[in-house]
């Protein structure tokens, strides 16, 4: 109970720094009317490799950013609060994975937004307990499912606009991570089921002062039941 405190804490804070500094992003772009969005990614260009790095910092308006804002509090909270030893991990494996995949194969436009970490995360929450086969893992899989499941549909290309690429691309980069650290992380929990003291077995075959006595078995008795039948015009 001692660390539960701390440790819930900084799960929330290093979510909400990040967060924090989209929204400086997003403030900077409204007070000084700069449009950033040249500096997203831009597959296949030279210019457009920057994007790898910027992309998830930028967003085309406000609720753009609002959209994302909540899921990447959320799913970050649980990913550094359940699986801190590798959270820091987790994130730039899914920030750089996806970056680079939309580079190679999406479209050709600009892409921005922090969307596909969004998909990174859930992914990688879901299949992560998957994998591990931990009952308390597999239970946070079910609340992420429950949570972000219908989002499911923004990997197809559906909507006019949308980075259907960068939501595919970071999810396959969750399911990826989430295999790949598997065996890292959180081990299995264990539970105690007594003292092993109390189950010591007692060997007294080495007891100079204990006799074992051979108890012989009893004999086997044979019993035979006599019964008798009764035709039914003789009954009474």
């Amino acid at each position: 109970m001692k660390n539960i405190t701390p440790r819930l804490f900084f799960s929330i804070l290093y979510p909400s720094l990040f967060v924090g500094v989209l929204w400086c992003v997003r403030v900077y772009e409204n007070t000084t009317q700069v449009e950033l969005g040249y500096y997203g990614l831009y597959p296949r260009t030279l210019h457009g490799l920057l994007g790898i790095l910027t992309t998830p910092l930028l967003h085309a308006d406000n609720n753009h950013l609002w959209s994302n804002t909540l899921p990447l509090l959320i799913l970050g909270s649980v990913m550094f609060y359940f699986y801190r030893a590798i959270a820091f991990q987790v994130f730039g494996w899914v920030y750089i994975m996806t970056g680079i995949w939309v580079w190679v194969m999406a479209q050709p436009a600009y892409h921005i937004g922090a969307s596909g970490l969004v998909y990174g995360f859930v992914t990688f929450l879901f299949f992560s307990g998957v994998f591990r086969k931990d009952t308390r893992l597999l239970a946070i899989s079910m609340f992420v499912a429950f949570l972000y499941g219908s989002i499911l549909y923004g990997i197809f290309p559906l909507v006019k606009g949308m980075s259907w690429e960068s939501h595919l691309m970071g999810a396959l980069a969750g399911i990826i991570t989430a295999y790949h650290f598997r065996n890292e992380g959180p081990p299995p929990r264990h539970y105690d089921l007594g003292d092993d003291d109390e189950n010591e077995t007692i060997d007294v075959t080495d007891d100079e002062h204990t006799e074992i006595t051979e108890v012989p078995e009893p004999p086997t008795t044979n019993v035979i039941v006599h019964y008798t039948i009764i035709p039914k015009e003789k009954e009474n």
